[in-house]
């Protein structure tokens, strides 16, 4: 691999031994999948940041990290944490986990890392530019840059995307290479896609079926920002999709050819079998909405939802603190108050301790959280769209 002067600097050392360390990993992971040169990044957004996932080990990691002196090179975003962080006993977050969560927090803030915690950092101020190298680890955000952004990107682990961020390069392989961003199989949608629920069950059919190769969709007929997110995200989770082409609505879709591939038909039979798949539950104890993180036009269109409305359960939309701050400001949080519903910042409930918390039951309009929650929460879930959901919560 070539190493510019001041690489091979990072590697003896002379920037210091957690650069050192770090650049290692880089060279390593390089190695392993043959790139030739390590090219710089624009931004990066790092996983393992919530306790429940890294635990005490991932804790020492970091705070050894830290101490020793790993500090940031290129804007660098977390992916959620375990709790809101300003609200945790609200949630009924126990007090050890807390504290634990903080100290995690404190780390990623001494090394120079922005601790906005988002699974959407495009929605809250870390937009790449079309084409532009970035090292992003969480499954949805890397599908979401290189899919609707045409951003370029592999899914980082937790530790390489640390790197990436202290020595703001990454090694050039897999998705950073033109020649590996090529469609492999076309899908084809025949079925009428009601609302966001449909986006995820689309979407958790086309990974089942697509595992890592990069799919050409074409029907889906004008689908926006937030459909678009929510469909790569239920991809990732059920196969591991990080690029899809989606016919004249994603910008590369225009610059690749899918003619003589293999075509593979979507119908309603599909999305309500995958449906019935991630469904395990009726009468949700909670119902948490956000996953991937909510965007300021989904907060308003479930604060529409809700006027007239009191819930008898409780109703949580997981978000970034930037947007919920947008929604404070311009007086969603309290609409959505007064209905009986909460707007949670920096956590989601896939990486939330909800079965500490008293929770076994969760409702969902995410494919992707129907997906993780029964394994990582222990969770039965009901997944449905948001208006069946508020309907089943509503008093």
């Amino acid at each position: 691999m070539y190493l510019s002067s001041e690489q091979e600097r990072m590697l003896g050392g002379e920037m210091g031994t957690a650069t050192q360390r770090l650049f290692r990993l880089l060279v390593r992971l390089g190695d392993v999948y043959g790139a030739d040169r390590m090219i710089p990044v624009g931004s990066v957004q790092i996983s393992g940041v919530s306790y429940k996932s890294i635990g005490d080990p991932g804790l020492e990691f970091l705070e050894d990290f830290a101490a020793k002196g790993a500090r940031a090179k290129v804007l660098s975003y977390l992916n959620p944490t375990g709790m809101d962080m300003c609200a945790w006993r609200e949630m009924g977050i126990p007090d050890d986990f807390a504290e634990k969560q903080m100290r995690i927090v404190e780390a990623f803030k001494t090394m120079g890392v922005i601790t906005t915690a988002t699974c959407t950092p495009y929605l809250a101020g870390n937009l790449p530019r079309f084409g532009e190298h970035v090292a992003w680890s969480e499954s949805s955000a890397v599908s979401f840059a290189n899919s609707v952004i045409g951003a370029r990107t592999n899914r980082e682990g937790g530790p390489s995307a640390l790197a990436a961020a202290v020595c703001g390069v990454t090694p050039e392989y897999g998705l950073h290479l033109e020649s590996n961003r090529q469609p492999q199989f076309v899908v084809e949608v025949e079925a009428e896609i009601r609302n966001t629920a449909d986006f995820g069950a689309l979407g958790y059919r086309i990974g089942e079926i697509a595992q890592d190769k990069i799919p050409y969709i074409e029907g889906l007929r004008g689908a926006y920002t937030d459909q678009l997110k929510v469909l790569g995200a239920a991809m990732a989770a059920s196969g591991a999709v990080a690029l899809y082409h989606a016919a004249e609505i994603t910008p590369e879709s225009r610059t690749v050819d899918p003619s003589g591939l293999e075509r593979i038909t979507i119908t309603r039979k599909d999305i309500d079998e995958a449906y019935r798949s991630l469904n395990s539950a009726d009468e949700p104890d909670i119902v948490i909405l956000g996953c991937p993180h909510a965007s300021i036009r989904e907060i308003f269109e479930i604060a529409l939802k809700l006027e007239g409305i009191e819930i008898e359960k409780p109703l949580w939309i997981c978000t970034s603190r930037c947007v919920k701050r947008m929604a404070d400001e311009v007086g969603l949080t309290e609409r959505i108050g007064a209905a009986g519903g909460r707007i949670v910042a920096d956590t989601c409930m896939v990486v939330s301790p909800l079965e500490d918390i008293g929770y076994g039951c969760t409702g969902v309009n995410s494919a992707k959280a129907a997906h993780y929650l029964p394994s990582f929460c222990g969770q039965r879930v009901v997944f449905l769209d948001t208006d069946e959901l508020i309907r089943r919560i509503a008093k």
